[in-house]
């Protein structure tokens, strides 16, 4: 059955998106989907589907079901959804074209990202779109990618300059807890190995956010030993890459999970601030598989989590703070989602979320700004009209 969540507003606000959902094995997902999305014209639809879809059909009906608005699509490790998380579900946001204007890019063969083509058309095309739409003077970026490319780092850094003022928040497609096959789509068209990025000017107030609960510990371990390009560390302080982390955790690395990495994870200094570099797996051999850019000589520092329910609460907080809110759209890492059913935190996490309007899905990595990053949320916040512009 579907569930349209258009909530009331609250204080004021507005729900500036339509929002839809439907469970992946339903007869007719799209069909539904349209018809709960409705009759207002829409600029671009973002669907979020379960690894339980058949994506390929569903992503070229849904570009028929759509008309003229773009329709950017990814699979999903988990959904954000009506209350909160959800599991096996698609996840439809469409985005009105009163409030907002888009262009979206597919980029395909991530290895050749960087080539002076692609960087020239995102810079041309965010001058077209903020020029066609004086009235919209609000703008953000928002990238899908393929989260078993690994490339979304080289992805980032490459592509920021071409946004310069333009904000950018994203998140890796997944592939449940399979690791085996993960997909990104544009107007019908699905690929591997790729990405969609879209730009967005709205009239309405936005702010790219990104949130994590972790705190750095005063334990370090130096990676000595790495397969950059694969993302695998080999060697840890010169031992073996599993056997020295379990060690400095506390735990036999026979046993080591994706819960533990949950628990435990590492993170890197850039600049002034610590960004997650998460493990996805251990690999034959002892080596662990990282989701994100690792090499040798790189300083890793073990984080301690803070309570992510009060934790996230009181960031979303701070964004309500700033005005009455009608939307936010967010790119939560699964391991984020692993540690709330491990803490079995998981109902009072999707509390939050619904009870905050978020609406998005589990990721294989978050994109924020020229950074590629884990165990994060990345999202926009959307704001309500201001009582002169309404």
């Amino acid at each position: 059955m579907a569930i349209q969540q258009d909530l009331e507003p609250q204080a004021g606000s507005r729900h500036a998106l339509r929002r839809a959902q439907v469970d992946a094995d339903h007869a007719d997902p799209v069909g539904t989907l349209a018809r709960e999305l409705g009759t207002e014209p829409l600029a671009m639809v973002a669907l979020f589907l379960s690894p339980a879809a058949d994506f390929d059909r569903l992503v070229s009906e849904a570009h028929a079901a759509f008309g003229g608005a773009d329709v950017v699509a990814c699979t999903t490790a988990g959904e954000i959804g009506a209350g909160g998380y959800a599991q096996g579900t698609i996840i439809a946001i469409g985005f009105p074209r009163r409030h907002f204007a888009t262009t979206s890019i597919l980029i395909e063969e991530l290895q050749d990202h960087s080539s002076q083509t692609v960087l020239d058309r995102i810079a041309l095309d965010r001058v077209a779109l903020q020029k066609s739409c004086p009235d919209k003077r609000h703008g953000f970026a928002f990238l899908l990618v393929d989260g078993l490319s690994l490339r979304e780092d080289m992805l980032t850094v490459a592509i920021a300059p071409a946004l310069r003022d333009m904000a950018l928040f994203g998140g890796s497609a997944g592939d449940g807890m399979d690791f085996g096959h993960t997909r990104v789509a544009l107007n019908g068209r699905s690929c591997e190995n790729a990405a969609v990025l879209t730009l967005i000017q709205s009239d309405l107030r936005v702010k790219v956010f990104s949130i994590d609960h972790l705190v750095p510990t005063d334990t370090q371990m130096v990676v000595t030993g790495a397969d950059p390009d694969k993302r695998i560390v080999k060697s840890i302080n010169a031992e073996p890459a599993a056997r020295e982390y379990a060690r400095l955790v506390g735990k036999d690395p026979e046993q080591l999970d994706q819960f533990t990495f949950a628990s435990h994870p590492v993170v890197v200094r850039i600049g002034s601030d610590h960004h997650v570099r998460a493990i996805q797996q251990v690999r034959q051999g002892g080596e662990l598989l990282f989701f994100s850019a690792i090499d040798e000589g790189m300083v890793l520092t073990l984080a301690e989590p803070q309570d992510m329910v009060a934790h996230l609460r009181g960031k979303l907080e701070e964004l309500e703070a700033a005005g009455p809110l009608t939307d936010i759209v967010g790119c939560d890492c699964v391991l984020r989602r692993i540690e709330a059913e491990q803490k079995q935190t998981t109902r009072a996490m999707s509390a939050v979320l619904s009870d905050h309007r978020v609406i998005g899905f589990s990721t294989y990595g978050e994109q924020i700004g020229a950074l590629h990053v884990n165990h994060t949320m990345t999202g926009v916040a959307i704001y309500a009209p201001q009582p002169d512009t309404d």
